[in-house]
C-alpha cells in the first residue's frame, strides 16, 4: 500500500486527567500568514516569524498549511520545517494551485499559507487514510470510529483534505456522516497538478501522495459552516416523478424537457438570456420531505449536462430519486456574490477567531474580499480546490463552483 494509505493516526499529547474546560493559562487564538518566496526555507521562516509575532512563544496546537506545487520536490520538507520552527502539536495541509492569506490571493508562483492556533481545552486528532482503510459500505458506525482515536469529549467538527486521483472522497464523506451524523465537515480536494502523484497531503511530520487527511476537533471549540453554492433559484419548484440514476425523466408527471420549458417561459428577458448562455443548474432538495417552501440554501445544486433529444430527459451531475423536490437554478457572478454576502451576514463571521476557505478553481468573484469586509479582524487562510466539501442540510457533499468556509469559535462565547 502506498505511503499515506496505511491509516496513520496521531493526536496531541493529552495531559493526565484532561479537563476540556481547563484553560492551561491560555485563551483560544488564531493567526494567519502567507509568504511568496522562491526559497522554501525562507518562506517557512517568514510565516513562522509572523505566527510567533501573532501568537507569542510557547507550543502551537494546530497548523493548517497550504502550498503551491511550484515547490515541487521540496514539498515533503514543509511539515518538517514548520514543526522545527513552530513546535506544532498537530499539522495538516495540502497543495493548492492558488492560495489565500493575509487578505490576498497568490498563484502560479512558489508560496505557502498557514493558519496556526492555540486551542486550550480542544482535543485534536488526525488520520491519514487511503481507500483501503475505509470500512465497507455495510460496516457499522463503530468501524468508522476506529479511524480516529477514542475521545471522552464530544467531537465538534472535522476538516477533510483529499487528492483527486486516488481517493474516493464521496465514499469517505458518506462514511464520516454515517459515523458522526450532524457533525460539520468541511474541506477541499488538492489542486495544482495534472499528474496522479503531483498532489501532496500533509499530516504531522509526514507527506502523502494518495488518500485523504482528516482532522477532528473535540471539546471546547465550535466549527461552523458557511457554504455558498453561488446560484439562485428560478421558476417554480417541482417534484421528481421519474428518474433513472443521474437521468431526470419526469417532474410533476411531465417530461423533464417540458418542465424546463415551462420554467423558462416565466423568466424576464435578462434571466432568460442568462439561462440560455450561462450554466443552467438543477437544485435538488436536501430534505426528501421538503415542502414547496424550501429555502434556496436547502437545495444541493448540480450541473445539467444536457437534454436527451430522443426522450427529453435531463442528464444531471448527481443521482436522483423519485419524490425529491427540484428547482432550476442560475449561476452567474452577481448571484455568487449576493449568495455569499447573505450567508456571511447570517453566520456573523466577525465573532469567529479564525477561518479556512475552500474555494472552487472555476468560481467567479472575490470571496476572500467579501469575508475580509465582513470580518476584518478574523484570520482567513485557504486555497482554490478541485472540489469543495461542506454540508447542505444534514448531509456533507462534494461541490463545484462553491465557497466553503470553516469558522472556528470557542464553544462558549467569551
Amino acid at each position: 500500500m502506498p505511503r499515506g494509505c496505511s491509516g496513520e493516526r496521531g493526536a496531541w499529547e493529552v495531559p493526565s486527567g484532561f479537563d476540556p474546560g481547563f484553560e492551561y493559562g491560555r485563551r483560544m487564538r488564531f493567526h494567519g500568514a502567507l509568504a511568496a518566496e522562491s526559497d522554501l526555507e525562507t518562506g517557512c521562516r517568514t510565516v513562522a516569524a509572523s505566527i510567533r509575532a501573532g501568537l507569542g512563544d510557547g507550543p502551537i496546537d494546530l497548523v493548517v498549511v497550504f502550498a503551491t506545487p511550484q515547490h515541487t520536490a521540496q514539498l515533503d520538507r514543509i511539515p518538517v520545517l514548520l514543526h522545527e520552527q513552530l513546535g506544532c502539536r498537530n499539522l495538516i495541509g495540502c497543495t493548492g494551485q492558488t492560495l489565500i492569506g493575509d487578505g490576498r490571493v497568490v498563484g502560479a508562483e512558489p508560496a505557502i499559507a498557514v493558519l496556526a492556533a492555540r486551542l486550550p481545552g480542544v482535543r485534536l486528532d488526525t488520520a491519514a487514510l487511503g481507500n483501503g482503510d475505509l470500512p465497507n459500505p455495510d460496516a457499522p458506525p463503530a468501524a468508522w470510529h476506529e479511524l480516529l482515536p477514542p475521545t471522552t469529549v464530544p467531537r465538534r467538527g472535522m476538516i477533510v483534505l483529499s487528492e483527486p486521483f486516488h481517493c474516493d472522497t464521496r465514499a469517505l464523506l458518506a462514511g464520516l456522516d454515517y459515523a458522526w451524523p450532524g457533525l460539520p465537515k468541511l474541506g477541499g480536494i488538492a489542486s495544482g497538478s495534472r499528474h496522479p502523484e503531483g498532489h501532496v497531503l500533509f499530516a504531522g511530520r509526514g507527506s502523502h501522495r494518495q488518500g485523504a487527511v482528516v482532522l477532528s476537533l473535540a471539546g471546547e471549540a465550535r466549527v461552523d459552516a458557511v457554504v455558498a453554492q453561488g446560484c439562485r433559484p428560478i421558476g417554480r419548484p417541482g417534484r421528481i416523478t421519474k428518474a433513472d440514476r443521474n437521468r431526470l425523466v419526469a417532474v410533476d408527471d411531465m417530461s423533464a424537457r417540458q418542465y424546463v420549458e415551462r420554467q423558462l417561459a416565466t423568466l424576464g428577458v435578462g434571466e432568460l438570456d442568462l439561462a440560455r448562455h450561462g450554466p443552467l443548474c438543477l437544485g435538488i432538495a436536501s430534505d426528501p420531505f421538503a415542502g414547496q417552501d424550501a429555502a434556496a440554501g436547502d437545495f444541493l445544486v448540480r450541473n445539467i449536462f444536457g437534454i436527451d433529444p430522443n426522450t427529453g430527459s435531463l442528464l444531471v451531475g448527481d443521482q436522483l430519486a423519485a419524490g425529491r423536490q427540484v428547482q432550476l437554478h442560475l449561476r452567474d457572478r452577481a448571484s455568487s456574490e449576493r449568495d455569499l454576502q447573505l450567508r456571511l451576514l447570517s453566520a456573523n463571521p466577525g465573532s469567529a477567531l479564525g477561518a479556512l476557505l475552500f474555494r472552487c478553481l472555476g468560481r467567479e468573484g472575490h470571496d476572500h474580499r467579501r469575508f475580509v469586509a465582513a470580518a476584518p479582524e478574523v484570520p482567513l487562510v485557504g486555497f482554490h480546490c478541485n472540489g469543495e466539501i461542506g454540508p447542505v442540510g444534514a448531509t456533507t457533499h462534494l461541490h463545484g463552483y462553491t465557497a466553503s468556509f470553516a469558522l472556528f469559535r470557542p464553544l462558549v462565547a467569551p
